[in-house]
C-alpha cells in the first residue's frame, strides 16, 4: 500500500531545500553579475569576474598555497591518523580509554583559541616559519576527522584475520598493508575528502598563522572584502564550491559513493 505524503510535510521539505540551496543560488547569481558591485538578482550575465580572479596575483598565489597546505596537511594527518586509529582499535583493551579522547581535543577547543595558542607557542615561542606553522595548524585541526572516520571503519574489521595471516608466517607490516589497509580503504578515502575540504575552507586557525607573503584563499577573501565590494568574492566562493563538487565527482567516478558507504 502506497502512502501519500501530507501537504505540510511536502511544504516543509521544500522550505528546507530552499534554506540549503538559497544562499548557493544567490552567490552564483552575484558571481555572474555584470555590475561592478555585489547584487542579486544579477543585472546582466558575465564571466569577467572569474577571469579577474586569475588576473590578480594575490588570488593566484593564495589558491596555490591553499591547495598545497590542504594536500600536505591531509597527507600528514593520514600518516598519523591511520596508525593511531589502528592502535586504538587493535589494542583497545590494553590502551587507556582517555587516549581516544585526546585526538578529539582539537575539535572541542574553539578554533580561535587554538589558533592563538599555536601563534604564541609555535610561531612566536618556537620561531617556526609561517608556512610550517600553517601546515602544523591545519594538520592539527583535520587529524581528529581522520582518526574518527578510520576508527569507524576499523571498528567492524575482524582482527582475527590479521592474526591468522601472521600465524601463517606473514610479516606484521606486510599483513597490515595487504589485509588491514585494503579493508578500510573506504574509510581512508572518506577521511581524506573530509580533511581536505576542512583544511581548504579553514578561516579561524589560518587567520592567526598566516604572515607577510603567505596567506590562504579564505584569508585573502576576507582581506579583499575589507577593501572592495565587487563580485570577485562571489566568484571565488563559486570556485571553492566547484572544487568541493569536483572532489566528490572524482570519488563517484572512480569508486562510487556506494563504495564509501560500505
Amino acid at each position: 500500500m502506497i502512502r501519500r505524503l501530507s501537504p505540510p510535510l511536502i511544504v516543509f521539505a521544500i522550505l528546507v531545500y530552499l534554506f540549503l540551496l538559497g544562499p548557493l543560488v544567490i552567490v552564483i547569481g552575484a558571481a555572474l553579475s555584470d555590475t561592478t558591485y555585489l547584487t542579486f538578482p544579477p543585472q546582466g550575465l558575465s564571466l569577467r569576474w572569474f577571469e579577474k580572479i586569475f588576473e590578480m596575483s594575490a588570488f593566484r598565489r593564495t589558491i596555490v598555497t591553499s591547495l598545497q597546505i590542504a594536500f600536505a596537511s591531509t597527507t600528514l594527518a593520514l600518516l598519523i591518523g591511520i596508525p593511531a586509529a589502528y592502535a586504538l582499535n587493535r589494542y583497545r583493551i590494553v590502551l587507556p580509554s582517555w587516549l581516544s579522547t585526546l585526538f578529539v581535543l582539537p575539535v572541542l577547543v574553539p578554533e580561535i583559541v587554538l589558533g592563538f595558542s599555536l601563534l604564541r607557542s609555535v610561531q612566536v615561542g618556537a620561531g617556526v616559519p609561517v608556512l610550517i606553522a600553517l601546515l602544523l595548524g591545519h594538520t592539527l585541526i583535520v587529524l581528529p576527522y581522520c582518526v574518527r572516520v578510520i576508527s569507524a571503519s576499523l571498528a567492524s574489521f575482524d582482527f582475527s584475520i590479521e592474526e591468522a595471516a601472521i600465524s601463517l608466517g606473514s610479516p606484521p607490516a606486510k599483513t597490515f598493508f595487504t589485509i588491514v589497509l585494503p579493508n578500510v580503504r573506504s574509510g581512508v578515502i572518506a577521511a581524506f575528502i573530509l580533511a581536505f575540504i576542512t583544511s581548504i575552507n579553514d578561516v579561524s586557525v589560518s587567520l592567526f598563522l598566516t604572515g607577510p607573503g603567505i596567506s590562504t584563499l579564505p584569508i585573502q577573501i576576507l582581506a579583499h572584502v575589507e577593501q572592495f565590494f565587487d563580485p570577485v568574492v562571489a566568484s571565488v566562493s563559486v570556485l571553492l564550491m566547484l572544487l568541493t563538487v569536483a572532489v566528490m565527482v572524482v570519488v563517484e567516478r572512480t569508486l562510487g559513493l556506494t563504495f564509501l558507504a560500505k
